[in-house]
């Protein structure tokens, strides 16, 4: 559910409790960098072609 809070300084802060689940051999933890108008995270040319 998305914050309709005029004064709120995060509009797109969502409320509530979120679950994720990871399984998998291999797991990264990153800061995602700008890349023009977008973000862009780094990974090893191994993960080439691997669903991510």
């Amino acid at each position: 559910m998305k914050s309709t809070n005029k004064e709120d300084p995060n509009p797109l802060r969502y409320w509530g409790n979120v679950k994720f689940e990871v399984y998998g051999e291999e797991m990264f933890e990153k800061i995602v960098t700008q890349s023009g108008k977008s973000g862009r995270v780094y990974l090893p040319p191994a993960w080439i072609g691997c669903r991510v």
